[in-house]
């Protein structure tokens, strides 16, 4: 795989059982690119090798007065340093190569497991988590990989070497021998300690990700109630933290990165000391000498590759254990279904609550339970968070399908809707059937004053397609940000559509016409609205109330309010003394059609909002 070849066709499966099972199978799914880089690695390091036996050649040939074999070390020398050029030079491409192609394919794994899994992602992972993961932690696992091939590489040479100065002189081959185990591992019971502050240091770091990110995200309610203040304080106290954690865990790989450049300089000055001594009692030339220690000096640079392959495996490790984390969740139901792919048409229907949602009707859900409304909404779209009895459409179980079919059939769109960065027009070009225009489906979102603050904000649009959106929007307000999320969802125009709590930063007003615009352009389609508002609910052609987690009315909002007090109490926030003096009303008699102060003034308002929307 070469970087212009880049996305994979299939990233394949990985391996998530562990961090180390993870960056195995990263290697293994790159042995070719692997193989390359370790053959330009070996042409490389075998070239810096050659280089001290070329130069003992030369100054044995300059002591001996022999032209020939001086010129011989000449060549010799050249070719090593062309050797030494072109292995540097691919090494490096190969590396690279390998490092960003490694890279990549994690970050495929990663974006098609957060397009799996879906909204269920940040329930189970935190944000700052999943953010850490798809930018630091991927570098740092493609590092690793990139890096284990060089590393072969230099301890080849590194062994080969030993070997050769054992054969070409016996008596400071052994010295040699001897003391390169002690410089490749001097640094093990360092890096236990070494590997813990590093994982204090990237958990600390991932908190302060977190933090940085929700504080981001919550910054315009954070400045309405006044408490920026608070959280940048919090954020200023975890970035110390991390400071602290970092300085820390430096100082441990400076300590490493000191015993790497001591050692190989005691081994130098041994190998000195005890070749002159030697070459004073004239058991071997100057040229072997010169050749030994040239070699044990060149020998430091493949030995940092040992420092280097530590410090990046105790980088990676954590990072391949939160990326295996992420990559180990699963979906409740089967991702690639047992069904044909098919889009099934017809009533929506869930065994679990007895929710019936007829095709081509537009049905209102009142639940007093936000967190179970948003689950069910979830289980109505085929994206259930645990296993459990499939819904139906059409009589087809959605767990059944493949995940594509279940999600052109259902669309859910959770009451936190993302507007990604962009384009106005890029924000609405989406995956649609085509009946619905982007300008019908703004038109029918109330978004005309969203439009007028887009072009004033974006310089030089003319055109409020050419308007341009902050990241996740957040240059508007929360109602704004809604109907635009609406908008997109009514230009695709599914099959079924679900929407949980679609305007609940909107306005009496606006939601009055919004209701009407959603009525009018999803007429024959069918859709579901999760809300509690009175304007919502007047609008639907049915309302279905649950109550803990079971359907216990149907009917039209008017009808609800006055024959189920549980209904009324979640829509009209009625107190407990309000529903009880209602029902002693109710026990007066048949026949008494008494309503409570409180639902005659909502009534009395929504007659009006009505007659003026």
């Amino acid at each position: 795989m070469q970087i212009h070849d880049l996305p994979y066709p299939d990233p394949g499966v990985p391996d998530a059982r562990s961090g180390p099972r993870f960056l195995w199978w990263l290697f293994r799914n790159q042995l070719g690119g692997q193989l390359k880089s370790l053959a330009w690695g070996l042409l490389h390091f075998a070239s810096v090798a050659s280089l001290p036996f070329c130069v003992g050649v030369a100054v044995q040939a300059a002591v001996d007065r022999s032209g020939g074999r001086l010129a011989l070390a000449g060549g010799l020398m050249a070719l090593a340093c062309v050797g030494n050029a072109v292995g540097d030079t691919f090494l490096h491409r190969s590396a690279v190569t390998n490092w960003i192609t490694a890279a990549a394919r994690v970050q495929q794994l990663l974006g098609r497991k957060a397009a799996v899994l879906g909204s269920v992602l940040t329930r189970r992972v935190a944000a700052g988590e999943v953010v850490a993961v798809s930018t630091g932690d991927v570098e740092k696992i493609g590092w690793f990989v990139e890096a284990l091939s060089r590393f072969t590489a230099a301890a080849v040479t590194v062994v080969a070497v030993t070997v050769g100065l054992l054969v070409y002189q016996p008596a400071l081959g052994v010295v040699v021998a001897a003391g390169l185990p002690v410089l490749a591992l001097a640094v093990l019971p360092l890096l236990p300690k070494a590997t813990r502050r590093a994982d204090v240091q990237r958990e600390k770091a991932g908190r302060a990700t977190e933090l940085a990110s929700d504080t981001v995200a919550g910054l315009r309610v954070l400045r309405g109630i006044g408490g920026e203040d608070l959280f940048l304080d919090r954020y200023r106290r975890a970035s110390q933290e991390v400071r602290h954690a970092a300085v820390r865990s430096a100082r441990m790989w400076s300590l490493i990165a000191a015993v790497q450049v001591l050692l190989p300089g005691l081994l130098l000055i041994t190998v000195v000391w005890y070749g002159v001594q030697l070459a004073r009692d004239g058991r071997i030339a100057v040229g072997e000498l010169v050749t030994v220690y040239s070699s044990v000096m060149l020998l430091t640079y493949p030995l940092r590759h040992f420092e280097e392959i530590a410090m990046a495996y105790s980088f990676s490790r954590p990072s391949a254990r939160r990326a295996a984390r992420v990559l180990s969740l699963e979906r409740a139901t089967d991702t690639a279904g047992t069904r044909a792919a098919e889009t099934p048409a017809g009533d929506l229907y869930d065994p679990e609550t007895g929710l019936c949602a007829p095709s081509g009707l537009l049905t209102a859900v009142v639940c007093g339970d936000p967190d179970a409304a948003g689950r069910l909404a979830e289980r109505l779209g085929g994206h259930a968070a645990q296993k459990g009895t499939s819904v139906l459409l059409g009589g087809v179980p959605l767990d059944e399908l493949p995940l594509d079919s279940a999600r052109t059939a259902v669309l859910v769109q959770d009451k936190d809707p993302v507007l990604l960065s962009g384009t106005l027009g890029q924000l609405l070009d989406v995956p649609a059937s085509g009946a619905v225009e982007p300008r019908a489906a703004l038109e029918a979102a109330q978004c005309q004053d969203v439009l007028a603050a887009l072009v004033q904000g974006s310089l030089g649009a003319e055109d409020p397609m050419d308007a341009r959106i902050t990241e996740r929007g957040r240059s508007l307000s929360g109602g704004q940000r809604q109907r635009l999320a609406l908008a997109r969802s009514l230009v695709t125009d599914p099959e079924v559509l679900v929407l949980d709590e679609p305007t609940s930063a909107v306005d009496s007003h606006t939601e009055a016409r919004i209701a009407q615009g959603l009525r009018g352009l999803r007429s024959g389609r069918t859709t579901v609205v999760f809300t509690s508002s009175p304007l919502l609910l007047d609008r639907a052609d049915r309302v279905v109330f649950l109550h803990e987690g079971t359907v216990v009315a149907v009917g039209g909002h008017r009808e609800l309010v006055r024959t189920e007090p549980r209904y009324r109490a979640v829509v009209t926030r009625e107190t407990e003394q309000e529903t009880a003096s209602a029902a002693g009303l109710r026990a007066d008699g048949p026949g008494t059609d008494m309503v409570p102060h409180g639902l005659a003034a909502e009534l009395e308002e929504l007659e009006e909002i009505e007659e003026t929307a």
